[in-house]
């Protein structure tokens, strides 16, 4: 990530060329980059993220057994989060930065960027960057969360392996030149993890907590831990499920589907 140097100036964004990869090694929404010459080998395992994700999940079952201790209001607000996280990937980092389907004002960009941050599925740049890598070589080997290569690996399982070489090699041909080109995606990419702290930890839980005296217990795994696990798998359906199950009616010959129950989830994606 952009940080500063030691004589105190700015160290200049990495180039987008450098290698495409799902995000930080390590951390709860990318995988890392698979090592030089591991082409037609197994890829290597990021156990860390697998860890993570695993301790992300359990205590988010956890969870479901708190939702009837827990004030309506906590549970409105969880799903008003949801749907902020939401707009953050959908009209934000999907639509607007990665295909540019539409123009947004600075104070709309900035709005998406914090409900972006509360996502936490990677930065803009970086998630925009693995969309259309996916987009340019979908279905092959450089296509970041390859569907051919079954449910899990599409949905989940692609962040717990270094990247295929091609994910690399091809995405290098791609440019993302426009991304850097606007100061707020600079500046979350600079401060994300501050940003993600910020937006999908703390907000989300003292909310609940300072205004209508819910329990701290309850704000933070119903607001924050469970809301965050199901838009992580909300986004990820969209990768797996709509890449296999549901109607084709404009090309039969292509893997992505229409899935009513994946679009009711990611919100009309």
């Amino acid at each position: 990530m952009p940080g500063r140097a030691a004589d105190g100036g700015e160290v200049p964004f990495r180039p987008a060329t450098e290698g495409i990869r799902a995000g930080v090694e390590g951390s709860p929404g990318g995988g890392g980059l698979e090592r030089p010459g591991a082409r037609g080998q197994r890829q290597d395992i990021v156990w860390r993220n697998v860890v993570l994700m695993s301790l992300l999940h359990l205590a988010a079952v956890y969870s479901l057994v708190l939702i009837p201790k827990a004030k309506p209001l906590t549970l409105l607000w969880a799903y008003f989060c949801f749907l902020l996280t939401a707009l953050g990937v959908t009209a934000g980092a999907h639509r607007l930065w990665s295909h540019r389907s539409y123009k947004a004002k600075l104070p709309l960009r900035i709005f998406l960027a914090a409900a972006n941050s509360m996502a936490f599925q990677n930065d803009i740049f970086e998630w925009s960057r693995d969309h259309r890598v996916h987009h340019k070589y979908s279905e092959t080997d450089a296509d970041p969360h390859n569907a051919r290569r079954g449910f899990f690996f599409s949905h989940i399982g692609w962040l717990f392996v270094r990247k295929h070489r091609d994910v690399i090699e091809k995405g290098r041909k791609l440019d993302f030149t426009d991304l850097l080109a606007d100061p707020v995606v600079r500046f979350q990419r600079k401060y994300y993890k501050i940003t993600v702290v910020l937006m999908c930890f703390v907000v989300p839980t003292l909310v609940p907590w300072c205004i209508w005296g819910e329990s701290l217990w309850n704000s933070y795994f119903l607001a924050s831990i469970l809301r965050y696990t199901i838009s992580l798998n909300v986004t990820w359906l969209v990768n797996s499920a709509a890449h296999m199950y549901g109607n084709r009616p404009y090309d039969k010959h292509i893997s992505p589907r229409q899935n009513p129950l994946v679009t009711l989830g990611a919100i009309g994606e």
